[in-house]
């Protein structure tokens, strides 16, 4: 059975007895979570799981010192300026920032902290699964049995392709990057990489590092999105990089959706560019553009990379010990993107 009391927090804090801060907390977390909230402050929460309207959201913070918010809360310059002036700390249950503009959230003084770390393991595990559910047709074949279509086998049906000796290009080698690379060599894959800078040989375990990102596309018989959104980095896969791939190249995602050009992408699976495509994030999710869901070469998810009790409980008490240390014991946030 499960033991959450031995949740892996981003860190050990102890807590100080002092009058409960006012927390709003956008969305409901796993169970261990809400009850250290209910415990160590005094959380605010709207009905329901959300996501909420920002006006809502922004109305129930008055007060409040801290806001502990996800991916599906967009705090743009416009937002954070009408945020309660008792505000000091936006911890954020997630890796990725680019929801916040941190940039105006650090003019107004405010601290913001994200939990890097805690979810590298479940992610590369979803990751693996992109591969493999893409290399091996698993839409196609999962819709066979679901519709009933299953007449009887074939030598030659539902033909995927190896793993074993085939090149994984990896866009991005931090943490998940590496992971991800750890994984894919025990299923015989060759590994390839490429950061704006060479990582350590101790990050390398020996993969192949390309100082652009043309060099790594021209090898890469499966690539791998792990980068940050960044202005750097939305739309890198578009027509032209996609072009350079070897031909039949099998494209995944894990990383954020807008790395990839969506027009470019579809294009290039529905002619064959591409073999196929393991998608776990898209642009404007929930709302993704409909035309991937007609494309029987995507395996596709949603957004469930770091969806373990396990982890989510571990980015909960990471977003949780960021508020404790600022609000409670007067320290500086542990894992800050400021």
């Amino acid at each position: 059975m499960l033991d959450l009391r031995s949740h892996r927090h981003c860190c050990q804090t102890a807590t100080v007895m002092t009058a409960k801060p006012s927390i709003l907390v956008a969305r409901r977390l796993p169970d261990a979570c809400e009850a250290r909230l209910d415990a160590d402050f005094a959380p605010r929460r709207l009905p329901g799981d959300g996501p909420h309207p920002m006006p809502a959201l922004l109305a129930a913070a008055e007060g409040c010192s801290g806001m502990l918010v996800t991916l599906t809360e967009r705090l743009d310059a416009a937002t954070i300026a009408t945020l309660p002036a008792s505000l000091r700390i936006i911890a954020t249950m997630s890796v990725g920032f680019d929801h916040i503009d941190v940039g105006a959230a650090t003019a107004r003084g405010l601290a913001v902290t994200n939990t890097p770390g805690v979810l590298t393991e479940a992610t590369a595990d979803l990751t693996l699964l992109l591969i493999l559910g893409a290399a091996r047709r698993a839409t196609e074949a999962m819709a066979l049995i679901r519709e009933d279509r299953w007449g009887t086998w074939s030598p030659t049906g539902l033909l995927g392709v190896d793993l074993a000796g085939r090149r994984l290009g990896i866009l991005g080698l931090g943490r998940i990057g590496a992971a991800v690379a750890k994984r894919a060599r025990a299923f015989g894959l060759e590994i390839h990489y490429h950061n704006r800078r060479r990582a350590s040989p101790e990050q390398e375990q020996g993969a192949t590092y390309h100082d652009t990102l043309d060099r790594l596309l021209a090898v890469s018989d499966i690539l791998a999105l792990t980068a940050a959104s960044t202005p750097e980095t939305r739309n890198i896969i578009d027509h032209a990089a996609l072009a350079k791939l070897p031909p039949g190249a099998i494209l995944v995602n894990s990383a954020r959706g807008d790395l990839v050009d969506d027009d470019a992408v579809i294009e290039a699976l529905r002619t064959g560019r591409l073999f196929a495509a393991g998608l776990d994030v898209f642009r404007g999710e929930p709302a993704l553009d409909p035309r991937y869901r007609r494309l029987p070469n995507v395996f596709a998810l949603p957004h469930i990379g770091s969806a373990t009790v396990e982890t989510r409980t571990a980015m909960g008490m990471c977003a949780i010990d960021n508020l404790d240390a600022v609000l409670k014991r007067g320290t500086a946030p542990i894992t800050p993107v400021t």
